[in-house]
Order: structure tokens, then sequence, then C-alpha cells
């Protein structure tokens, strides 16, 4: 008896990680995509969770000369020098009047850590991603070049950013 107990034929195959075999339960959890949602007066953004390295409360930055309207200066954060982007101002709605109630999102972009303003953190949201839908083009799409979804979530839309060309953006306007 304890021969057959033994043999392979009556033991439990390995579990493999990486082969989930397609099934629903599987297609569900890889179809799923999460972000940090916050505000930005009455809208909603969010960036990619995966992106976020850390969300801090605002503290005093220092003014670099020659930069665009929306690069508001950097921060010394553990030794790293981070661009500070007021994305209010970089979506034109004017310059955020920061006060110690605003965030910074401190997010990667390739090799490069960069802060983002906010006005306030909302929430972790987890969405299908066929929920994402395209941004709609009018006129040229400048002011959403930088937008690379939109998803409604409990009844209220959030734009979602693409970091990548929010820094290309950025580092083209500051070649001029």
């Amino acid at each position: 008896m304890n021969q057959a107990a033994a043999s392979p034929e009556t033991a439990p195959a390995p579990i493999n990680p990486n082969n989930w075999n397609g099934s629903p339960a599987a297609q569900a959890v890889m179809a799923q995509t999460q972000f940090i949602s916050f505000a930005i007066g009455d809208d909603q953004y969010g960036v990619d969770i995966m992106a976020v390295r850390e969300i801090k409360g605002w503290s005093d930055i220092t003014h670099l000369p020659k930069q665009p309207e929306y690069v508001r200066g950097v921060l010394n954060l553990r030794g790293a020098i981070v661009p500070i982007v007021d994305l209010r101002c970089r979506f034109g709605q004017g310059l955020t009047e920061t006060t110690p109630l605003h965030i910074v999102i401190i997010v990667q972009i390739g090799g490069r850590q960069v802060g983002l303003i906010g006005d306030r953190v909302l929430d972790i949201v987890s969405v299908d991603a066929a929920q994402i839908q395209k941004v709609p083009r009018t006129g040229h799409g400048e002011q959403t070049d930088f937008l690379s979804g939109l998803v409604t979530h409990d009844s209220v839309m959030i734009a979602l950013i693409d970091l990548p060309n929010l820094l290309s953006a950025q580092d083209a306007s500051a070649g001029n």
C-alpha cells in the first residue's frame, strides 16, 4: 500500500504559477489594472500604481531658472534631485497655489523620478483593462497627448496620465 501512495500516478502535480492554463480566474487577474487616483480641483486623474514610488506631503522646493512654467522646481529626495511638475499648469489650468495640504506623487518614468503636484490622493482603483477608453481627439490634441485613456469608476470619470509622454513633452519644452 505504501508503494501505491507514493506512485507518481497519485501524487499531486506540482503547482506552476507561470502556467495558469488560461483559466477564467487567471484571465480576470491578468486583465486587471491598478492605479492611484488623485484630484486636481474637481477633476480626477490616475497614474499606474507600478510607477508610483511614494506619496509625500508638500514641502518647499528649489526653483530653477529658465524652466517651463509647469516645472515648479526640484526637490531633494534622500539625495536624489527630483523635478516637480505642476499638473494643473501642465493641463492648462493655471499655477497651483500650493499649501501644506497638497501632495507630491513621486513616480518613476524610465530611469528618472519625477514629482507630480496634486490636491489630494483619493484611492487605489482596480479596473478591467477593457474598461479603459481612448481619449477623444479634438483639434490639435496637444493638451491630451499625455493622457493614455479614460475610465469610469463609481460614476466618476478618471483621466489616466501617460507618464512617458508627460516626460517627453516636458523634455521637448525644456529644450526650447
